[in-house]
């Protein structure tokens, strides 16, 4: 598979994005989550076929985006929207991941899209969203919302710091390879990177507060993704995406996969996202 990169100006940032297949194919864009980068889409890119257009970037202060939006989803989907015009992205099928998947909401509720894939993550806001954060083993979550301390634990320490999440949310944590972990720790190797990453998590308040005023009808087809390992019952999520007004909704588990579906079973996951693509048009 041959990867072409390129930096990419949209509304006052620089987004770095890798885009391999065909120009003129169906698009699909890819957004990562924490602790991660575009790199996290790479098999996942590899695994399909040659005639559709698959374009991964990095969010914006992560890798080699520039930019701030202080971690506001919908801040964050707006740049998305400025990059999808700017690319020419028509019928796009938008996958996110982790808090690429609370973009991936927040631009559905916002913007058109052919096609929305949440994968692996809660939407705040959205149940089970207050179970979720109740539970004692999201403790990072309140860790990563407190200014400034984060970054003045992990800075220098990025790739142990980020091992803990791939050790233990993962199925197999051999899967997550150490050329990945290497990456997605360089990815983060700045104090404006830690920063970027650290701030999708001290948004989550005010994301919570955007999505909550944001509950109409939508009806754009949504595919929500969650490893079987990962924990908690698809089906409250399910309820949750149906209760906040998604009309559309598809589920499916990847099997043997925890939090990080995209790089334990990446031909699995593509198989189930074209499967949804071309199911929808």
């Amino acid at each position: 598979m041959s990867v072409h990169h390129a930096r990419v100006p949209v509304a006052g940032h620089s987004l770095h994005v890798a885009e391999s297949g065909d120009p003129s194919g169906r698009p699909y864009l890819f957004l990562h989550g924490w602790p991660e980068s575009w790199r996290t889409w790479r098999d996942v890119m590899a695994a399909a076929p040659p005639g559709v257009r698959l374009v991964a970037a990095d969010l914006p202060g992560i890798g080699g985006s520039t930019g701030a939006t202080c971690g506001s989803k919908r801040a964050l989907a707006s740049v998305v929207h400025d990059l999808v015009r700017h690319l020419g992205l028509d019928d796009l099928t938008l996958v996110g991941h982790d808090a690429g998947g609370m973009v991936a909401y927040a631009y559905l509720r916002r913007y058109e899209a052919a096609r929305v894939v949440i994968m692996n993550t809660a939407i705040p806001g959205v149940a089970p969203w207050d179970a979720v954060i109740a539970s004692p083993t999201i403790w990072h979550f309140g860790l990563h919302a407190v200014p400034g301390l984060p970054e003045t634990l992990v800075r220098g320490r990025q790739a142990e710091y980020f091992d803990h999440f791939y050790d233990v949310l993962s199925a197999d944590p051999s899967r997550i390879t150490p050329d990945a972990r290497a990456a997605h720790a360089a990815a983060y190797g700045t104090d404006a990177s830690l920063t970027a990453g650290f701030d999708l998590y001290r948004a989550f308040a005010q994301d919570a507060e955007d999505n909550a005023a944001l509950t109409g009808p939508v009806t754009t087809p949504v595919l929500y993704l969650r490893g079987d390992g990962e924990g908690g019952d698809i089906a409250a999520y399910a309820e949750g995406f149906r209760k906040a007004g998604v009309e559309n909704l598809t589920t499916a588990t990847i099997r043997d996969t925890g939090h990080f579906s995209q790089e334990e079973q990446p031909a699995a996951v593509w198989a189930e996202i074209h499967a949804f693509a071309t199911r929808e048009g």
